[in-house]
Protein backbone atom coordinates (compact mmCIF):
# COMPACT_ATOMS: atom_id res chain seq x y z
CA UNK A 1 0.00 0.00 0.00
CA UNK A 2 1.24 3.36 -1.09
CA UNK A 3 1.93 6.22 1.82
CA UNK A 4 0.53 8.83 2.16
CA UNK A 5 1.58 12.68 2.21
CA UNK A 6 0.65 16.21 3.41
CA UNK A 7 2.39 18.79 1.16
CA UNK A 8 2.00 22.25 2.47
CA UNK A 9 3.33 25.80 1.64
CA UNK A 10 2.78 29.01 3.82
CA UNK A 11 3.61 32.47 4.21
CA UNK A 12 3.03 33.18 8.26
CA UNK A 13 1.97 36.78 9.03
CA UNK A 14 0.75 35.58 12.51
CA UNK A 15 3.64 34.36 14.42
CA UNK A 16 1.55 33.79 17.43
CA UNK A 17 -1.04 31.76 15.69
CA UNK A 18 1.62 29.67 14.10
CA UNK A 19 2.74 28.48 17.05
CA UNK A 20 -0.25 27.66 18.71
CA UNK A 21 -1.20 25.81 15.45
CA UNK A 22 2.42 24.23 15.76
CA UNK A 23 1.55 23.23 19.75
CA UNK A 24 -1.67 21.82 18.81
CA UNK A 25 -1.31 19.83 15.35
CA UNK A 26 1.97 17.62 17.13
CA UNK A 27 -1.05 15.26 18.88
CA UNK A 28 -2.89 14.93 15.82
CA UNK A 29 0.69 13.87 13.63
CA UNK A 30 1.82 11.77 16.67
CA UNK A 31 -1.88 9.99 16.95
CA UNK A 32 -2.01 9.17 13.37
CA UNK A 33 1.84 8.56 12.85
CA UNK A 34 3.05 11.37 11.04
CA UNK A 35 6.62 12.07 10.11
CA UNK A 36 8.34 15.11 9.10
CA UNK A 37 10.31 14.73 6.28
CA UNK A 38 10.58 18.48 5.35
CA UNK A 39 9.90 21.13 8.09
CA UNK A 40 11.20 24.62 6.70
CA UNK A 41 13.95 25.25 5.88
CA UNK A 42 15.59 27.28 2.33
CA UNK A 43 13.92 26.54 -0.40
CA UNK A 44 14.45 27.52 -3.80
CA UNK A 45 11.42 28.17 -6.13
CA UNK A 46 12.29 26.63 -9.52
CA UNK A 47 8.63 27.86 -11.00
CA UNK A 48 5.42 28.97 -9.83
CA UNK A 49 5.05 31.32 -6.80
CA UNK A 50 7.19 31.02 -3.51
CA UNK A 51 6.08 30.35 -0.08
CA UNK A 52 8.49 30.73 2.92
CA UNK A 53 7.65 28.02 4.87
CA UNK A 54 7.75 24.50 2.78
CA UNK A 55 6.38 21.23 5.11
CA UNK A 56 6.20 17.73 3.92
CA UNK A 57 4.64 15.06 6.13
CA UNK A 58 4.93 11.08 5.99
CA UNK A 59 1.95 9.14 6.65
CA UNK A 60 1.30 5.12 6.63
CA UNK A 61 -1.54 5.58 4.05
CA UNK A 62 -3.36 8.02 1.91
CA UNK A 63 -6.27 6.92 4.32
CA UNK A 64 -4.07 7.47 7.66
CA UNK A 65 -3.22 11.31 6.42
CA UNK A 66 -6.88 12.23 5.48
CA UNK A 67 -8.20 10.72 8.75
CA UNK A 68 -4.96 12.92 10.34
CA UNK A 69 -6.98 16.24 8.53
CA UNK A 70 -10.15 14.82 9.20
CA UNK A 71 -9.69 14.47 12.72
CA UNK A 72 -11.14 16.11 15.80
CA UNK A 73 -7.33 16.76 17.07
CA UNK A 74 -6.21 18.34 13.95
CA UNK A 75 -9.13 20.42 13.39
CA UNK A 76 -8.71 21.95 16.73
CA UNK A 77 -5.09 22.70 15.44
CA UNK A 78 -6.69 23.93 12.35
CA UNK A 79 -8.49 26.64 13.41
CA UNK A 80 -5.24 28.24 14.09
CA UNK A 81 -3.87 27.34 10.69
CA UNK A 82 -6.99 29.51 9.41
CA UNK A 83 -5.06 32.44 10.85
CA UNK A 84 -1.73 31.97 10.03
CA UNK A 85 -1.63 33.58 6.61
CA UNK A 86 -1.30 32.22 2.65
CA UNK A 87 -1.59 27.86 2.95
CA UNK A 88 -1.73 25.93 0.74
CA UNK A 89 -2.38 22.27 2.08
CA UNK A 90 -2.66 18.87 -0.38
CA UNK A 91 -2.93 15.05 0.79
CA UNK A 92 -1.64 12.89 -1.68
CA UNK A 93 -1.18 9.31 -2.05
CA UNK A 94 2.31 8.02 -2.37
CA UNK A 95 3.19 6.24 -5.54
CA UNK A 96 4.46 2.71 -5.89
CA UNK A 97 4.82 2.03 -9.83
CA UNK A 98 7.84 1.91 -12.11
CA UNK A 99 10.18 4.22 -12.53
CA UNK A 100 12.46 5.69 -14.98
CA UNK A 101 15.19 3.47 -15.46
Amino acid sequence: MAKGYWMARLDIKDEAAYAEYRKLNGIAFAKYGGKFLVRGGPAETIKGPSREHNVVIEFESHDKALACYRSAEYQAAKKFLDKVGEVELVVVPGYDGPQPS
